[in-house]
């Protein structure tokens, strides 16, 4: 198969909705692939499927034009800082800070990384006003343009233009804002994915209705109130939250939300650190740890877990109550072990079946009387216990501030920071091991800070994609900050510069931390070693190594990408594309240049930013291959290299290219005809497919 490819100005986001529609309802469609409304509306109501002319729903001025946001080209290229990327902390690592508008980043980022994120959070702007937000589209339609593009009238064209490009802060303007920006990042999350919004009260109402629209009414997971502040300004209602809206991806997908109870960590970790000084004595570790709990309630809060107080051989627990409530309980015998007698029964019977029941007693989970006169309970483990994901949240914002200042050396560079314990709380339920965050508002950078926090408390391995617009910072607004990136950072004062400097200084700060926690675990481990009797001593050891082991692969640096414009002498007003006239002058692309469009094209192709190509050496022609694409970007390419390309097809069983594509401006006609006419007889000769793809 051979094709021509004008994606140069052409990178779309794919449709996986009309994908879906092409899948199921193909006789929708016309011979162009047009779809065919009417036909569809049709076969939907033969299943007595009701189209009204009335519906609820979610409208504003520049809706048609959103929606046009979500499909139109990306206008730039991606470019890898390599300098940073070099540096050897950063070389391997597999998290992102990516520079530029980040609805430009995530139509780059659609098809590497669909169905690829786990969890999304976003602090986008608030439109308070006074937050800075204003709507400045820098796509540039005429008013006919426009009406010809998404159906409209002239006047309603005009009125969204002027809007568009005037700096605008309307709800309108916010929400056609925001609208392309929640669509493509849908696409991005797993089918048991989650996006939480932090907003507040200027465009909650007006971003619940656009979720609904978005993500589905059915997939609203609920909406968590975090109070940040005490208000003492005179006002009518004293304002001291905000919100953090939560939709998942798709509901039936979804497990519950629980993590292991963090109050119940504090008990066993006061469990364990007796264990290690008593040893077996389970009468005075249960003794002991009982008077512990009880001279928390002038520390730790352990209330709800404080009656996890009983010791056994496995650790600690609480017998729980066997007594059905009410009549309509289990009624069955259970025998003594020690007496062989019937044991007492509850009034109403058990509240648990008696193989549920028999199950517990083969674990040991069982607390017998000391005879048949006792009701026998099931032990509830304190390992068990868990927490829910909870609709209110508190924790003061001043203590966030105080924390970035702390690790800018007591310099104010951000305004409002989101919270890292609040990012973790939230993430120890929706994530685990290897998963991958996004965040495309990722101002100071709190989520990527948070991520390396949190995979050294719980020996995981989760990734980060952040995404901050170079936008400059106002020295009326923060001297402070723009003095600091200005005079200490010395480049250009942009809230990307604190993002990046944030995340560097967040991970010089957690490697220390990590050689700590390493030299504390070494030292458990020498004194276990020299412990005579104690049981768990080999695991405990073993268990130590693994956590050792983790800490010293934390993934602690970022790659970073940055969007640029595509090549100023490209013509992208020629009304005809034609292949064979030169467009820009070709002499004029630099090695950059071509890096650029390299990193572009195998990102559109589905190749994660962080995988490099291979490098493919052909007859002293270097291609580029990876993931079943083969990549043919620069000059020189000879009958030789196609002589050489097809040996290595034949003879290499780890090069297996299912598309070869081709830089169509640095290949001469006559090497692409032959390429073309000689994987056509490669593939009828071997029966394989490899597509050829001449691209502009």
């Amino acid at each position: 198969m051979s094709n021509e490819q004008k994606i140069t100005t052409d990178i779309k986001v794919p449709n996986k909705d009309l994908d879906t529609l092409k899948l199921h309802f193909p006789h929708c469609f016309d011979k162009d692939g047009n779809f065919q409304l009417e036909k569809f509306k049709a076969s939907l109501t033969e299943k007595e499927i009701n189209f009204s002319t009335e519906s609820y729903g979610l409208d504003w001025l520049g809706k048609s034009y959103a929606r046009l946001l979500a499909s139109d080209p990306a206008t730039t290229l991606l470019k890898a800082d390599e300098t940073h990327n070099n540096k050897p902390e950063n070389a391997n690592s597999e998290n992102l800070l990516i520079k530029g508008d980040n609805l430009e980043v995530l139509k780059h980022l659609a098809n590497a990384y669909y169905e690829q994120v786990k969890m999304i959070y976003i602090d986008p702007p608030y439109n308070t006003g006074g937050d800075g937000f204003v709507y400045n589209d820098d796509r540039k339609f005429t008013v006919k343009e426009l009406q010809q593009l998404i159906g409209i009238d002239a006047e309603k064209a005009k009125r969204i233009l002027d809007f568009t490009q005037s700096k605008s802060n309307s709800h309108s303007a916010w929400l056609t804002f925001m609208y392309p920006r929640l669509y493509i990042a849908k696409q991005m999350l797993k089918n048991e994915g989650a996006i939480f919004i932090s907003i507040d009260d200027n465009e909650v109402a007006q971003l619940r209705l656009l979720m609904d629209e978005v993500f589905g009414e059915e997939n609203f997971a609920g909406q968590i109130v975090w109070q940040t502040a005490t208000d003492n300004n005179p006002t009518q209602v004293a304002t001291e939250h905000e919100y953090v809206l939560v939709f998942v991806k798709n509901r039936i997908y979804q497990d519950y939300w629980e993590t292991p109870s963090e109050k119940g960590k504090i008990i066993q970790a006061k469990y364990e650190e007796l264990k290690y000084e008593l040893g077996d004595d389970l009468d005075q570790i249960q003794k002991q740890l009982r008077h512990w709990i009880r001279k928390q309630n002038n520390g730790d809060d352990l209330s709800g877990v404080a009656h996890y107080s009983y010791v056994d051989e496995k650790g600690v627990y609480y017998p729980g109550n066997s007594a059905n409530t009410k009549p309509g309980g289990y009624n069955y015998d259970i025998i003594h072990p020690v007496t062989n007698e019937i044991c007492a029964k509850p009034e109403y019977g058990y509240r648990f079946t008696l193989d549920t029941f028999n199950n517990a007693d083969s674990k040991g989970d069982v607390q017998w009387g000391e005879d048949e006169n006792t009701i026998p309970k099931i032990k509830k483990r304190l390992d068990t216990v868990t927490q829910k994901l909870k609709s209110y949240y508190y924790e003061d914002n001043r203590s966030t501030s105080a924390e970035l200042k702390e690790l800018f050396d007591g310099k104010k560079v951000f305004n409002n920071p989101k919270s890292i314990n609040f990012l973790k709380h939230i993430l120890k339920f929706i994530t685990s091991e290897n998963d991958l965050i996004l965040d495309y508002f990722a101002g100071s950078g709190t989520t990527g800070d948070s991520i390396y926090r949190l995979n050294i408390e719980d020996y995981s391995k989760r990734k980060f994609i952040l995404v901050q617009i170079p936008e400059e910072i106002d020295s009326k607004k923060n001297k402070v900050a723009f003095d600091f990136v200005k005079n200490e950072l010395k480049v250009n004062p942009t809230i990307f510069e604190i993002t990046k400097e944030r995340i560097s200084r967040a991970s010089k700060k957690v490697k220390s931390e990590i050689e700590a926690k390493i030299k504390s675990k070494e030292k458990e481990i020498k004194e276990l070693e020299s412990k005579l009797n104690f049981d768990s001593k080999d695991e405990n050891i073993k268990q130590l190594k693994v956590e050792i082991e983790s800490l010293k692969n934390q993934d602690l640096g970022f790659k970073i990408f940055e969007t640029t414009p595509i090549w100023e002498d490209y013509n992208f007003e020629a009304e005809q594309f034609d292949s064979s006239q030169t467009l820009f002058d070709v002499g004029k692309l630099s090695e950059d240049d071509i890096k650029a469009l390299l990193i572009t094209w195998k990102t559109y192709d589905g190749i994660s930013l962080t995988q490099d190509l291979e490098s493919v050496d052909l007859s002293g022609y270097t291609a580029y291959y990876g993931n079943g694409r083969l990549y043919l970007m620069n000059k020189g390419f000879t009958t030789d290299s196609l002589k050489a390309l097809l040996e290595k097809i034949d003879t290499d069983k780890h090069f297996e290219p299912k598309s070869i594509i081709a830089f169509g401006y640095h290949l001469e006609s006559k090497s692409l005809r032959e390429i073309s006419e000689n994987v056509k007889t490669y593939n009828n000769k071997k029966k394989s497919d490899i597509d050829f793809i001449t691209r502009y």
